[in-house]
């Protein structure tokens, strides 16, 4: 499960609504060293900005939560920037090196902050080098953390349920459940999370449940690629579902994780 895509973007917009910070134009007139980092393009302005604002949010007040946030921007970016870079341009074969040249300093970036942070306490950071490097040591002291109040937050549960969703599927359930608990009313939802059950549960052949997480994804992001109406129709065609009573709980589970009321259920 791949649950860091979101944070770039919650990044940006909670960015974007704080008071008493310039907008990305005057950013750029006041810290030209931060707008000028990469080579302005067309393409992957959301997370150039998202990145410009991470770096002023760190420059600002420098610490371990910011450093985190600087990688998922760094990252977002260099993901947008590479496959931008693939794009092939018959009359501006320069925009290709601009792109590559992007990337590069991109994921130059990455390592350099993952290298100050390698011995970081940091849980997001912990995950992170974990997830990413494979380092033993921070998984272990993220594991460690289980039960305490650092961990209370959605984007922590679900990073424990990454881990333990090969491990443990109860407990996956449980975290990715609790995660949903966390929420405050009228939050961004991780969609990962619904895609996440719904793949559980049709793994463990209970259809109604993968149907109803289905549905819940379907109904709070209709866009998202991983789900469509024909997709759910024929679920539930295959399984000879209910679906009148089942999409009432679809919408009232939706009702509570957006209201803030979420309360996970017995497993």
């Amino acid at each position: 499960m791949k649950f860091d895509k979101l944070v770039m973007v919650l990044l940006f917009f909670t960015l974007m609504a704080c008071e008493n910070r310039p907008n990305f134009s005057e950013l750029c007139e006041q810290h030209t060293k931060i707008c000028q980092e990469f080579q302005e393009d067309t393409w992957c302005k959301r997370e150039r900005v998202a990145v410009g604002f991470a770096n002023l949010a760190n420059k600002n007040d420098a610490n371990d939560s910011k450093k985190y946030q600087q990688l998922i921007a760094y990252e977002g970016y260099g993901k947008c920037m590479l496959h931008a870079s693939k794009i092939e341009h018959i009359k501006l074969k320069v925009k290709k090196t601009i792109r590559t040249n992007n990337v590069l300093k991109a994921q130059a970036k990455i390592k350099a902050i993952a290298l100050a942070t390698q011995n970081s306490e940091h849980p997001d950071l912990l995950f992170f080098h974990w997830s990413r490097y494979l380092n033993e040591q921070s998984l272990n002291k993220f594991l460690a953390l289980q039960g305490s109040e650092l961990l209370e937050k959605p984007n922590r549960q679900i990073n424990l349920a990454s881990y333990y969703v090969k491990h443990d599927i109860k407990k996956t359930l449980n975290l990715l459940y609790h995660a949903l608990e966390l929420y405050p009313s009228d939050a961004a939802i991780d969609t990962e999370i619904f895609q996440s059950l719904a793949s559980i549960f049709s793994h463990k052949k209970e259809h109604t449940q993968a149907y109803v997480w289905s549905k819940i994804l379907y109904l709070y992001s209709p866009k998202d690629s991983n789900i469509s109406h024909k997709i759910l129709v024929n679920y539930f065609r295959s399984n000879n579902l209910n679906t009148e009573f089942l999409d009432r709980v679809a919408k009232k589970t939706l009702n509570n994780i957006i209201e803030g009321e979420f309360k996970a259920p017995h497993t």
